[in-house]
């Protein structure tokens, strides 16, 4: 049965039209049977579900800002970067979508095996490049006569935007990016087999007044190792992660044999900048606390105690008369 839910009105014109032989029951059935099967194109292998495909997302989400936040410092310009879409589609697919010159940064991304394609549109690329090197941002694409100086910036500059992705997917796998090829035809570039699933996410891109297109092509060999960690369940489950005895044991040694500077004021006085800068050796500053007050002890810069100065052996001491409520700055 279909899980359309029809009005009342809807089911009532069903039903008159069945009653007055305008609609024949058996053909509705022949009609639902018909529905069941599904075309499936076996050279489009869907390898990822829905939850995985938007849990890729959220990484890339955080990584296009990443890479916003790291563009902007180093072109010096206005930069914005954002996912467009994130679709799993054949690798010779993605390969027939990007310009047949482009410039295509090849990473690999141990521990997981295989590469990662970071392919850049060539307006983009130059418009950087541009800017690195004191322009306005102007794009001109030449990306077929690249010299072996702007072959350098570009790799150079795409090598350490792409080391952002360490952070974005830290939640999920700790991975070392390696920069391991620099290439500008796509048909030079052999992958995966031309059927292989590969995830590709688009980032829309704008660097000044030039946009464009940055793809991250993701074959299924490098993320089946982590298509677990992928699911929802995988991070309610770490959300909801309690922790372990040992853990909490662990925890309290380590906060009780932390040091804290623990602090005793004998007092406080306000002093002009001119009083300041006149002091001398034996001058005589006034404190805002008689000499039998007590004094407050303070712990990591809070007010605690309340003390009495005096000595143990050759040592100066301070004995505990009293603990602050509260523990604010005041001492109340």
């Amino acid at each position: 049965m279909s899980g359309e839910i029809l009005s009342q009105n809807e089911i009532d014109a069903l039903l008159s039209a069945i009653s007055t032989g305008e609609m024949d029951a058996d053909d509705l059935k022949k009609e639902e049977l018909e529905k069941r099967v599904k075309v499936y194109d076996f050279k489009r292998a869907l390898r990822f579900s829905k939850d995985q495909i938007r849990s890729l997302t959220r990484i890339h989400e955080n990584f296009a800002r990443l890479l916003t936040t790291y563009f902007s410092a180093q072109l010096r310009t206005y930069v914005q970067i954002s996912v467009a879409s994130a679709d799993q589609i054949p690798y010779e697919e993605f390969i027939r979508s990007i310009p047949k010159m482009t410039i295509l940064n090849v990473f690999e991304v141990p521990p997981l095996d295989g590469r990662i394609i970071l392919e850049v549109n060539p307006n983009i690329a130059y418009s950087m490049m541009d800017r690195v090197l004191g322009g306005r941002g102007i794009s001109v694409n030449k990306v077929d006569s690249l010299t072996e100086i702007e072959t350098r910036i570009m790799s150079n500059l795409f090598e350490k935007a792409f080391d952002n992705l360490q952070e974005a997917w830290g939640t999920i796998v700790e991975i070392e990016p390696v920069m391991t090829e620099f290439e500008v035809n796509p048909q030079f570039l052999q992958l995966v087999s031309p059927n292989d699933t590969v995830v590709v996410i688009s980032l829309n891109t704008q660097i000044g007044e030039t946009s464009g297109m940055i793809n991250v092509c993701i074959p299924h060999v490098v993320l089946e190792p982590i298509i677990p960690k992928l699911s929802a369940h995988y991070w309610m489950e770490n959300a909801q992660k309690e922790k372990i005895p040992e853990e909490i044991m662990i925890l309290e040694k380590r906060i009780r044999s932390a040091d804290l500077p623990i602090v005793s004021e004998l007092g406080s006085t306000d002093i002009t900048i001119q009083d300041f800068l006149l002091l001398d050796v034996g001058d005589v500053i006034d404190l805002n606390k008689a000499i039998e007050e007590p004094l407050t002890i303070k712990v990591g810069g809070i007010p605690k105690y309340r003390g009495q100065p005096g000595k143990v052996g050759k040592k100066h001491a301070i004995q505990i008369l009293d603990i602050l409520k509260g523990g604010d700055e005041d001492g109340k």
